[in-house]
């Protein structure tokens, strides 16, 4: 059981601005009510420009965290877009690898790169939500799917099996302070859909942010990202991808199916598709490109063989559920579950 959680900030600063503290003291509520102790890294609420400019902080936090005894769960407060700077100083002397542990890790969106920080480190993580989308969300609790795998995460430590969600939600455009206690709006959800292959396949997951993967191969947003990853070897290698399950889902910036297509293009040239069991793919955030994701991993993958589910809520599109990285999970699309061993 979580009974210690510590909220870090490793990409964003957003947390440590006052004009969100409102929603801050929603979410720290909620984690209270569930009688959880919560602390925040030492740097987790200076701020955007404190954040931003200082990577060698964010990395100190999480190394603190890891091996702090009394932190039990690292909550990321968000995402953003950078978080790739801690690189040299969780590498350059081991520090990641040797302060990895079994604690739990949460986060998603650009923290898909730390994900992969752990994945080298030898680490398991859960991917799927974090502290400010999720647990500060304004509608008057928690969205019924999301709390019920945070839930299950915070009693367990793990998360057994998935579902899909019976509904979606559209994209809260305005989170000033009136905004408190109302409702998104929602719309049926059709289930996981089995875009070609086996709808039964097995091996432990890995992936995040189709976005966050695409900055890993081209330089568009930062120019020495791709570089840095290279010099760390921070994506795994095609042997690495052997017999595991590719995560893919796309962040709130909607790429357009030209970059969801490159971002594709460069996964096939490491070799993934040849070397994965199978491929989930998430719901897109207001259903949009919806189709024409479908389409291009058909296209892009070009082997009927290789199993793709469509349509997961995890990830940017609300509701989202949590999904165990490192742990051998079974997908079963025709029954419409993902199981994951103990």
């Amino acid at each position: 059981m979580i009974r210690n959680v510590a909220i870090i900030s490793l990409s964003s600063g957003i947390l440590g601005e006052p004009f969100i503290r409102f929603e801050v003291e929603i979410g720290l509520q909620r984690l209270k009510n569930y009688g959880l102790n919560v602390t925040f890294t030492p740097n987790a609420l200076k701020g955007l420009d404190y954040i931003k400019a200082h990577p060698e902080k964010r990395a100190k936090d999480l190394l603190q965290a890891l091996t702090d005894p009394q932190t039990d769960m690292i909550l990321c407060a968000i995402g953003g877009d950078d978080t790739y700077r801690l690189l040299p100083y969780l590498f350059d002397n081991n520090e990641l690898e040797n302060a990895a542990c079994g604690k739990v890790f949460l986060g998603f969106s650009d923290t898909t790169i730390n994900h992969f920080m752990l994945h080298k480190a030898g680490m398991r993580s859960f991917y799927g939500q974090a502290f400010l989308p999720d647990i500060c969300e304004l509608s008057s609790e928690m969205h019924p799917y999301t709390r019920r795998y945070f839930e299950e995460l915070i009693q367990t430590g793990t998360v057994s099996e998935i579902k899909p969600s019976d509904v979606w939600y559209e994209e809260r455009k305005d989170f000033s302070p009136d905004q408190t206690g109302k409702p998104l709006k929602s719309h049926p959800d059709s289930g996981f859909e089995l875009l070609q292959g086996a709808c039964v396949f097995s091996g432990k997951i890995l992936g995040g942010c189709i976005d966050s993967i695409y900055d890993m191969f081209d330089g568009d947003r930062y120019e020495d990202m791709p570089k840095l990853c290279e010099k760390y070897e921070l994506f795994p290698k095609k042997e690495d991808w052997r017999g595991k399950i590719l995560l893919l889902e796309s962040s709130e910036e909607k790429p357009s199916p030209e970059k969801y297509a490159a971002a594709l293009e460069y996964l096939k040239r490491a070799g993934v598709f040849d070397a994965v069991s199978g491929v989930l793919a998430g719901k897109p955030m207001d259903n949009v490109y919806a189709e024409e994701y479908k389409r291009l991993l058909k296209e892009v993958i070009d082997d009927p063989l290789l199993p793709v589910v469509f349509n997961l809520n995890v990830g940017h599109a609300m509701p989202r559920c949590i999904i165990p990285f490192g742990v051998e999970a079974e997908v079963d699309a025709d029954k419409q579950v993902i199981r994951f061993a103990k």
